[in-house]
């Protein structure tokens, strides 16, 4: 990532028919401690920690509560606090779409900056913008967990836990 170049620390994201600026790393982290929770705990009795996830992504746990507590409190995860505590998926993976948890993030977006004016702004990078949000929330709405854990399936990684049947008619 080119940390002088502003457009490349941000991806953009439409949520709720408003554009908004999602921080690409917090985005990515989210879809990351999903996709971990889903394929080592997914919705079975297990319970992924915090910390067994913060070491298996490869960064410090206390920069992942807050994205714990966000996916959590948007009911993509279930908690159980104690010693013994941790999380898991609280809807099955085909039901959450990567745009559901960026979703979650909403309350830490940052709104674009004011101040870009003129014609070619206006005209052209205005209509782009858009396009590319458009384009990004459709991919986005039509990913879910699963397919994320099909994609690990195919790269040769295995589940530590099987997934329970689930036969609803």
């Amino acid at each position: 990532m080119d940390y002088h170049d502003p457009l490349a620390y941000f991806s953009p994201v439409r949520l709720e028919n408003r554009p908004v600026l999602l921080r690409q790393d917090r985005a990515l982290t989210a879809v990351a401690v999903a996709l971990d929770i889903a394929f080592h705990a997914g919705r079975s009795g297990q319970l992924a920690g915090a910390a067994e996830v913060a070491e298996r992504l490869g960064t410090a746990r206390r920069g992942l509560e807050p994205v714990l507590q966000a996916l959590s409190r948007a009911g993509l995860l279930e908690s159980l606090r104690g010693p013994r505590g941790g999380y898991r998926l609280a809807r099955r993976p085909r039901d959450i779409r990567l745009l559901d948890i960026l979703a979650a993030l909403e309350g830490g977006t940052e709104a674009p900056e004011e101040g870009l004016s003129g014609r070619l702004q206006a005209l052209v990078v205005v209509p782009l913008w858009q396009e590319l949000d458009t384009g990004l929330r459709q991919r986005l709405a039509a990913l879910t967990l699963e397919d994320l854990l099909r994609r690990a399936q195919a790269a040769g990684l295995k589940r530590p836990a099987a997934e329970p049947l689930n036969f609803t008619i």
